[in-house]
C-alpha cells in the first residue's frame, strides 16, 4: 500500500518540483485554493512549468485579492479544484516537492484538497525551504521568501503570484544547495533520494555533517559549553534545541 503522506526532508535534490499555492485564506479546512503553479527541475535547471487558476466556487475575499491580485473575474472560467489538482499531481508525479512554508500551509491544502475532491493521498516527500533557510542563514532577521530572494540578489517583482514565487523559490533553493555543498563537501542527492530527519537530529547516514534539528529542521552545530561539547541548533536564538554530543 502506498504511504499516505511523504516525509519532510532537509536536503538539496537536483531533481524536484517546486510549487506554490494561492488561496482564499489561511485555513486548509475552511478556505480554497485559487491558483496552483509548479516548475519541474532537472539537474538544477527549470525544465517545465505548470500553472492554472482555480475556480473556488465562492467569492474571493478582498483581503486575499489584495495580497495576490486574483479576482473573481479572473477565476470565473478557470477549472474547478478537482480538475486543477489532478493535473498538478500528475505533473508532479513522484518527485520531491519543494516550497516555502509548505510544511504548515501548502502541504495541508494539498492533503485536504486531494482527500476531499480526489479521494487520494499525496505521498511525495518534500523540502520546506523555510526550515532549510533557518539552518543555512541563521543571521537573517526574517525568513519570508522575499527576504531570502533579497539576500541572494534575486528579483522579487511580481511576488505573491504562484508561478513567480515558484521561480524565486527555485533560485533560492539552488543558492542554499550551493551553501550546503560547501559546508558538507557533498553535492546534494539525486532524484528520488533523501535523508529523513531522525528523532535524534541526525540524518539517516548518521554523520555529523548531516545533523539536523528535529524541531525546526536547521543544521546542528557542535559547540563547547561549560559542561563539555554539545549539539546546538544553528537557528539559535529562534530555536534553542540542544542535545549531548
Amino acid at each position: 500500500m502506498a504511504k499516505e503522506k511523504g516525509k519532510r526532508l532537509n536536503l538539496y535534490a537536483k531533481d524536484y518540483v517546486v510549487f506554490d499555492l494561492e488561496t482564499t485564506g489561511l485555513s486548509p479546512e475552511a478556505d480554497e485554493i485559487i491558483e496552483i503553479s509548479g516548475i519541474r527541475v532537472r539537474e538544477g535547471k527549470a525544465a517545465e512549468e505548470f500553472s492554472t487558476l482555480v475556480n473556488p466556487g465562492r467569492p474571493i475575499p478582498y483581503a486575499a485579492s489584495r495580497v495576490n491580485g486574483i479576482t473573481d473575474r479572473m477565476v470565473q472560467d478557470a477549472p474547478v479544484l478537482k480538475d486543477a489538482l489532478e493535473r498538478f499531481l500528475d505533473f508532479a508525479g513522484k518527485d520531491i516537492l519543494v516550497g516555502h512554508n509548505i510544511h504548515t500551509f501548502d502541504m495541508l491544502f494539498l492533503y485536504n484538497g486531494a482527500a476531499r475532491v480526489l479521494k487520494r493521498a499525496v505521498p511525495n516527500d518534500y523540502v520546506d525551504t523555510l526550515y532549510m533557510a533557518r539552518g543555512c542563514l541563521p543571521g537573517l532577521y526574517r525568513y519570508r521568501l522575499t527576504d531570502l530572494a533579497a539576500h541572494f540578489g534575486i528579483d522579487t517583482k511580481g511576488a505573491h503570484r504562484a508561478l513567480k514565487d515558484c521561480d524565486m523559490n527555485r533560485q533560492c533553493y539552488e543558492c542554499m544547495g550551493k551553501l550546503l555543498e560547501k559546508r558538507t563537501g557533498q553535492d546534494g542527492v539525486g532524484s528520488g533520494a533523501g535523508r529523513e530527519i531522525g528523532q535524534n537530529g541526525m540524518g539517516a547516514a548518521g554523520t555529523e555533517a548531516e545533523a539536523v534539528c528535529p524541531k525546526c529542521g536547521g543544521i546542528l552545530v557542535k559547540r563547547k559549553g561549560k559542561f563539555g561539547a554539545f549539539w546546538g541548533c544553528s537557528a539559535y536564538p529562534g530555536c534553542r534545541y540542544t542535545r549531548n554530543a
